[in-house]
């Protein structure tokens, strides 16, 4: 039976180096609050205001910078201040919803770059042969919680040697399912 982490991927904000400078002033750099499960990747202490057509929220920025600004949230929060969330993988922004960030210093208009992220699983090389699966298969994971357990389907695997094993979801997801750090789920093809 493979079995995989299930973390809880809260709402956040990548940024670019000009975004960041934009938002938090020039030569500003990102400060680490604490590092995350994927290798080199961290969640900063800076937080930026996401505004909607009806509202806004605070969010977390995670780093190192990106190429591309890009606001992850659950359909959840999406409604809830009003913007637009296609349910995409990371980094596929083309055509996705808009905002504004809102920092200390300044203010940005995103054209596109809201997602909702598809669920996914992230793996080493090593690891997709230990499952029997490759990058961009689509698999199902099966939890058992109390009370709340669930399958859930449409689960991409993404494979890279910088990557470390763990099935990301968003807070919708793990609130249906009960979630907790510690998690579980048996990775069924």
């Amino acid at each position: 039976m493979a079995k995989v982490l299930v973390e809880t991927s809260a709402r956040h904000v990548h940024v670019t180096k000009e975004d960041l400078e934009t938002l938090f002033g020039k030569g500003y750099e990102l400060t680490v609050k604490k590092m995350l499960s994927q290798p080199g990747q961290f969640a900063s202490n800076e937080k930026v205001t996401i505004v909607g057509a009806k509202g806004q929220m605070t969010a977390s920025i995670l780093g190192p910078v990106r190429s591309a600004s890009q606001v992850e949230v659950s359909l959840t929060d999406a409604r809830s201040i009003g913007v637009t969330a296609p349910i995409r993988e990371s980094g596929d922004i083309a055509g996705s919803g808009a905002c504004k960030l809102v920092g200390p210093c300044g203010e940005v208009e995103l054209k596109e770059g809201v997602i909702a992220a598809k669920r996914h699983i992230h793996m080493t090389p090593a690891d997709a042969e230990a499952f029997g699966v490759k990058d961009k298969d689509v698999v199902s994971v099966k939890i058992d919680t109390n009370g709340r357990s669930l399958t859930f389907g449409d689960v991409v695997v993404r494979v890279s040697e910088k990557f470390a094993l763990a099935m990301h979801i968003d807070t919708d997801e793990s609130n249906a399912g009960c979630v907790a750090p510690g998690t579980m789920g048996e990775v069924i093809k």
